[in-house]
């Protein structure tokens, strides 16, 4: 299979890499051989070598010449829309189809995949399906438009024609929640049931043993302090909005509810540090929740494994989406305090699966209330993570072999008269 791929290591700061590494990693297993197309590394805004060790030896990656119109195409911060279309890494769009001919015509592979956020990806698939006539699975993960996304109008419009002619060409458009392909197929009424799939994200049991073999051995309940809170990953302004959180915060300080010695929070590599830093200065709650930098994919397992809790965000806007670090936090087996809509995929994932405490994202008096009975639980170790059985569910050798069946299928019928 020839998988094309903007996430891949050496990139830093994206949990979207784990999907695409861990099915290139696992594929093997299911009688399938990765053929990896991405970027070259200077594309990245950040790198970090922490899992190219996790790369299957041998495997063909090609990094194709590619690069950051915002970073390396701009003049005093200013750069033509034209080369942003329909992302920053459009430029990945010729070297890429180059490259992955070749690819085609030496390892001669008998599916493509192209994987989302970054639409030039799809791009890519879409042209070197028309040029190969090879089976083409556009993994979608979440959608690529809505109503209102991209918010940029141009960029939407441009998106919008990208979806429709990826939807139309592809073998199968596959999601990371049902929800969400329920809406496309709803969108593109006469493409057939067979054109969707769901394959969902989660958790790799390897790179949690490894973090595990390296946590010290000392309990939760002995470890003196506040108890410790953690959100881990990327904390969208709209998408995961916590300013109810913080408002909520600051109440419950205000009343001696929390305080430094009872509670520290820790916000992880939010990528919006900047927006952040200055709201908790306003609202006086900088002592509590902090704002920390990235660290390395295994040292982020260890603090979500060592936390006494850990936070998810999702918003009703996102309400046909799943975080993949849910499944991450599921593993980790360490209590989960969810702001969520109720009516939402992430609310019935942590319902179905028994655990985690829900409260509204948007109602700061929810939160308050329900985040008051969250930290007296757990400092009465009254409260609980995910039993394994269901966490286990859940694993990414167990979502590579449902994308091992889905090629299988593709490449029989293609093969067949």
């Amino acid at each position: 299979m020839l998988l094309i791929a903007y996430h891949y290591p050496p990139v830093a700061g994206s949990s979207g890499v784990q999907r695409t590494l861990k099915f290139s990693a696992y594929l093997r297993q299911f009688g399938w051989e990765p053929l990896v197309l991405t970027v070259d590394p200077r594309a990245y805004e950040q790198v970090t070598t922490g899992q190219l060790a996790e790369v299957p030896v041998g495997a063909a990656v090609e990094r194709a010449f590619a690069l950051d119109t915002a970073r390396h195409l701009s003049l005093a911060g200013r750069y033509p829309r034209a080369l942003a279309l329909p992302d920053r890494w459009v430029s990945w769009w010729p070297m890429g189809v180059w490259s992955g001919l070749r690819l085609i015509r030496q390892h001669r592979p008998s599916v493509i995949m192209s994987t989302f956020p970054i639409a030039t990806a799809h791009l890519i698939g879409k042209t070197l399906a028309r040029l190969s006539g090879l089976p083409w699975v556009a993994d979608f993960r979440d959608g690529m438009t809505d109503t209102d996304y991209p918010r940029d109008p141009r960029t939407r419009r441009r998106s919008q024609r990208l979806e429709a002619e990826v939807v139309h060409r592809c073998s199968k458009a596959v999601f990371t929640t049902r929800g969400t392909m329920a809406r496309y197929a709803a969108r593109y009424p006469a493409l057939p049931e067979s054109r969707w799939a769901v394959i969902e994200n989660g958790f790799d049991e390897e790179n949690f043993l490894a973090a595990e073999r390296a946590l010290p051995a000392r309990a939760h309940s002995q470890r003196p302090g506040p108890l410790r809170l953690v959100h881990s990953g990327i904390l969208y302004p709209q998408e995961r909005d916590p300013r109810p959180f913080f408002e909520a915060v600051r109440r419950l300080k205000m009343q001696g509810t929390l305080s430094a010695e009872t509670v520290r929070i820790t916000l992880r590599a939010t990528g919006s540090d900047g927006l952040y830093a200055p709201m908790l200065r306003a609202l006086d709650i900088e002592d509590i929740v902090s704002l920390a930098a990235s660290v390395s994919y295994r040292e982020a397992l260890q603090e979500m494994l060592s936390a006494d809790g850990l936070l998810l965000f999702q918003a009703a806007v996102c309400n046909q989406q799943i975080p993949a670090k849910l499944y991450e936090y599921m593993r980790a087996g360490r209590p989960i305090f969810a702001l969520t809509d109720p009516s939402g995929d992430t609310a019935a994932v942590l319902r179905s699966s028994g655990t985690g405490t829900l409260c509204n994202i948007a109602d700061a008096n929810d939160i308050a209330a329900q985040l008051t009975a969250f930290l007296g639980a757990l400092g009465r170790g009254e409260t609980h993570g995910a039993e394994r059985g269901a966490a286990d569910q859940h694993s990414r050798l167990g979502r590579t072999a449902e994308l091992a069946r889905l090629l299988d299928e593709l490449a029989l019928s293609r093969n067949q008269p």
